[in-house]
């Protein structure tokens, strides 16, 4: 018997200390970097977008891939490139940690829809206040402390 499974993560994280140093004019760039690492581990990225100082992953993940090691690979692999690349030159590191949240397959249009408004979204919130209303709306105990 095969193993099927639909899972449909939102993943989400940081810049270090939320300094805003993924510059516009280079984000497709490092967008189409991860989505590379998410195709090699033959992950379906559904869409990836994000502001000067965090990003948005929408996709889904094989049951045989752990989400924390799933989350440090694109972490790492797209801070040596950036390094490497030399693409946003005040980029330090990512921060510690990341959130996530798993979605019904029925739901993945607006979970697409609201990464793809992303720019716009964030006319009206900051990055903490965007993580502060999702990490309640989703049930998520958490120290304010730690939302920097």
């Amino acid at each position: 018997m095969s193993t099927y499974t639909q899972l449909l993560y939102h993943i989400i994280f940081s810049t270090m200390n939320r300094k805003c140093s993924l510059l516009e004019k280079r984000q497709e760039d490092l967008f189409k970097y991860i989505w590379g690492i998410i195709r090699n581990k033959k992950c379906h990225l559904y869409r990836i977008n994000g502001m000067e100082d965090h990003i948005h992953i929408a996709t889904d993940i094989r049951p045989a891939i752990a989400l924390s090691d799933f989350v440090k690979d694109i972490k790492v692999a797209s801070h040596d490139w950036i390094k490497r690349e030399k693409i946003f030159p005040h980029f330090e590191a990512w921060q510690k940690g990341y959130a996530t949240f798993t979605f019904s397959y029925r739901d993945k249009d607006g979970l697409i829809n609201y990464i793809r408004d992303q720019k716009e979204h964030h006319k009206k919130t900051t990055y903490k206040e965007e993580l502060k209303k999702l990490l309640v709306e989703w049930g998520v105990e958490f120290d304010e402390k730690y939302l920097l």
